[in-house]
């Protein structure tokens, strides 16, 4: 703070000498005569005469951040015409005039009222007049001058970043450029030393140093090794006033990060690694990793592991994990533990980029031992032969040897084996199969035509591990035997014309045998001997499994005979060979002339001769017309049957109602209800007709229907026929409506015999003794009537 009032105290001395050489020049020009001679046209056509200015308008000079009590002189302003009486009025105008800068209006002098800032504003531009008190008539014409702020060392250097990041690689030459840090000052560079920088460091001593001039960094010790140090903290300072005591200063942070080259070589670390796989384990399956540490980064530190010698080579590979740079060991080939238990593999690994730079420090690989140990399991059994194949003839007997398997169990303790057919291999069970020896035998007899080949499942098995087994497809062949005769290839049917000529052909046949080609064509074509010199047809066999029928003679004719059967013999290639007699169906047709087929029907042949077409139309005709009448006659039957009123309900009248009590004579009502004689439909409605549509309704009169249990039967009658004669809805008058009531009064007595003897009576029965012996008891009875009063 001190030396910052020193020096505000020498610019306040240098601005006055500024001031005070401005004075002797206005005071020298105070002695200079004014010049008359020029005048100047004014306004309103007014001249003016132009004096000679009283001072010399130079730059005035202020002091920047000036903090002293009162306010700093820039400098005065005085004319030549002033006499001093105070007639003279000064006037100070432009930039920042009556805010930053003053002008006494008497004496001229200007001072600065607020401290000033280079930084923010350099110079000011102002403009001076002398002008008349009392008229403000100017004296003097306007004049510029400039007032400029004396720049002091006030603002610090500043970098342009707080914090800079830089790389370089590790092991660099000294003296290797890092990075240029450049910081600014705000003072004025053309005035002193206040914005002149020195750059220097703080901190990161003695790796780097850094240029006093540029800033540049650079490394300042050979062979910086990241892998012991990665990461430097520089501090950069940058100082004004040419680096010299008073100046000011500013610093900035510089990470500095080494990066990395391949400058070392993998290692492994450790000289033997121990591994163990089961013999079980399949080729692929993973048996253990070795890793060689490598201290680089990135590329510089990919590995690859390879196998360069040892007796597993072929039984094991390795692999490079590059996300782990880890070496995998895996199988390549299946182990066996009872052939060999260990293996020895040496293992390389190797950098796969290398830096020329540093190829003396190589060599850039590294290897180890890798010994693998075979662990025994428990494996299931094993078969000689990955699959058989076996051949049966058909129709071998049961019990016929097929052939034999054989499984053994690889582990040393070497169980016994047990053997099974996988029954869903064979489900019709052909075959079986010794458990002890795995012999496989028929079980019955088999057909080649039926199933050619036979493809079955054979298990072993473990006697005392049940869950260790094995499996084998076993393929078995049927051998063809000659079992099957020759057949017709189809079902022929040959045609002859009754013109046909003497050794025509008229049809070629072949044959088909279910047997294989070995026991199959070629087939022999041939007549049976007792009928090979047929007087009608011969054959011919082609030898190429074909033959062909001939007509011998000619002059076939339907009436006489329409269809011939010829028997042929096929016979076949096997041995022994097979022969079957088949017969081919010959049917006589009519053809034309060129020998086309017309007819092969024998019956319409004779029809034609018999029957003119007209008669069969006519027999036709009469049987299609019986058969319509007698349609129509069922079907007017039918309708005759149905009744042409249609019941709702069962009419009563049509029921007969049988009642076993005597009861108490006619007088007695009380045996059953008389309602039931009434017509249930009556009551309820009408009984429409189906021969007749009635055109009205008819509604029976209330004063002629009685009341039901409480009227005379008489009545009850006459009501309902009187009713039915009016009823124009009633049914057809063939309906008829009877009632069996006698009525009261009746001189009809009983016709018990009860009591009959007693009864008096006027008839005479004496008749009855001439009726034969069947009536003498009633003649009897009743005749005798005049003896029995004789005697009383």
């Amino acid at each position: 703070m001190k030396e910052d009032n020193c020096l505000h105290a020498a610019l306040i001395c240098m601005s006055m000498l500024y001031y005070s050489h401005a004075i002797t020049t206005e005071k020298l020009n105070h002695a200079r005569p004014s010049l008359h001679g020029h005048h100047e046209k004014g306004k309103e056509g007014q001249v003016l005469h132009r004096s000679k200015r009283g001072w010399v308008w130079n730059q005035f000079f202020v002091i920047e951040e000036y903090t002293g009590p009162d306010p700093v002189l820039v400098g005065r302003l005085h004319s030549d015409i002033d006499s001093g009486d105070g007639n003279i009025k000064y006037i100070l105008s432009g930039e920042g005039a009556g805010i930053i800068f003053v002008i006494d209006d008497k004496s001229g002098n200007i001072h600065a009222t607020k401290t000033l800032d280079r930084e923010e504003r350099a110079q000011y531009t102002l403009t001076a007049q002398a002008v008349d008190r009392n008229t403000n008539r100017p004296l003097e014409p306007p004049s510029e001058f400039i007032v400029k702020v004396q720049d002091i060392n006030d603002n610090p250097p500043e970098f342009l970043h707080e914090n800079y990041h830089a790389n370089v690689p590790e092991r660099s030459n000294v003296g290797t450029s890092v990075i240029q840090v450049t910081a600014s000052d705000a003072d004025d560079p053309t005035y002193g030393n206040s914005a002149k920088l020195v750059y220097s460091i703080l901190e990161g001593q003695p790796y780097f140093s850094v240029e006093a001039q540029t800033g540049i960094i650079r490394t300042a010790l050979p062979n910086m090794d990241r892998e012991a140090k990665e990461e430097y903290h520089v501090v950069i300072q940058a100082k004004d006033m040419g680096g010299h005591m008073g100046g000011l200063s500013g610093t900035t942070k510089v990470t500095i990060t080494l990066t990395d080259v391949n400058d070392n070589p993998p290692k492994f670390p450790q000289s033997v690694y121990q591994m163990s796989v089961s013999e079980a384990a399949v080729p692929g399956e993973e048996v253990g990793r070795v890793k060689a540490k490598d201290p680089d980064i990135g590329e510089n530190g990919l590995v690859a592991y390879s196998i360069i010698d040892g007796d597993g080579v072929d039984m094991f590979e390795i692999t490079t994990d590059y996300e782990t740079q880890e070496g995998v060991v895996k199988l390549k080939k299946v182990l066996d533990f009872e052939t060999k238990k260990s293996y020895s593999l040496k293992v390389e690994a190797a950098n796969v980029h290398i830096d020329p730079k540093f190829i003396s420090n190589g060599p850039f690989k590294d290897t180890v031992t890798v010994k693998i140990t075979v662990e025994d399991a428990d494996e299931p059994p094993i078969f000689l032969k990955p699959s058989y194949i076996f051949e049966v003839q058909e129709n071998a007997a049961s019990g016929t040897v097929v052939g034999k398997v054989h499984a053994k169990d690889p582990d040393a303790a070497n169980s016994a084996i047990r053997y099974s057919i996988d029954r869903h291999t064979d489900l019709e069970r052909y075959f079986t199969i010794n458990a002890e020896d795995g012999n496989i035998k028929t079980v019955k007899a088999l057909d080649r035509e039926e199933i050619a080949w036979h493809n079955i499942s054979i298990f072993a098995v473990e006697v005392h591990k049940q869950h260790q087994e094995a499996k084998v497809p076993v393929a078995i062949k049927v051998i063809d035997v000659n079992d099957n005769a020759p057949k017709f290839a189809a079902a022929y049917e040959a045609f002859v014309c009754e013109n046909a000529r003497s050794n025509q052909q008229f049809i070629t046949i072949t044959a088909d045998d279910k047997d294989d080609s070995a026991n199959g064509p070629r087939f022999i074509f041939s007549l049976p001997p007792e009928i090979i010199h047929n007087p009608n047809f011969t054959l011919r066999d082609n030898r190429d499994n074909t033959a062909s029928v001939f007509v011998r003679r000619e002059g076939f004719s339907r009436q006489k005979q329409d269809l011939y059967l010829l028997p042929i013999v096929i016979s076949d290639g096997g041995l022994p060979p097979m022969s079957s007699t088949n017969t081919l169906t010959i049917r006589v047709c009519g053809c034309d002339s060129n020998g086309s087929l017309l007819s092969c029907n024998a019956e319409a042949y004779i029809l034609n001769a018999g029957l003119s077409t007209g008669a069969l139309i006519a027999i036709l005709a009469c049987i299609v017309i019986l058969l319509v009448i007698v349609v129509l006659f069922v079907t007017l039957k039918r309708q005759k049957k149905e009744p042409l009123i249609v019941f709702e309900e069962e009419d009563v009248r049509e029921n007969i109602i049988t009642y076993d009590d005597e009861g108490g004579g006619e007088e007695d009502t009380e045996a059953f209800d008389i309602a039931t004689l009434q017509n249930p439909d009556g009551i309820n409605g009408f009984i429409p007709r189906k021969d007749i549509k009635p055109e009205y309704q008819y509604m029976p009169r209330p004063g002629l229907r009685p009341a039901p249990n409480s009227v005379d039967v008489d009545d009850f009658i006459s009501t309902r026929i009187q009713e039915a004669d009016n009823d124009p809805t009633a049914p057809p008058y063939d309906s008829i409506q009877i009632y069996g009531y006698e009525g009261r009064g009746s001189v009809a007595g009983s016709l018990s015999s009860l009591e009959s003897a007693t009864t008096d009576s006027d008839l005479d029965y004496d008749y009855l003794q001439n009726w034969g012996p069947r009536f003498k008891k009633l003649a009897d009875l009743y005749g005798s009537k005049d003896t029995f009063d004789d005697d009383s």
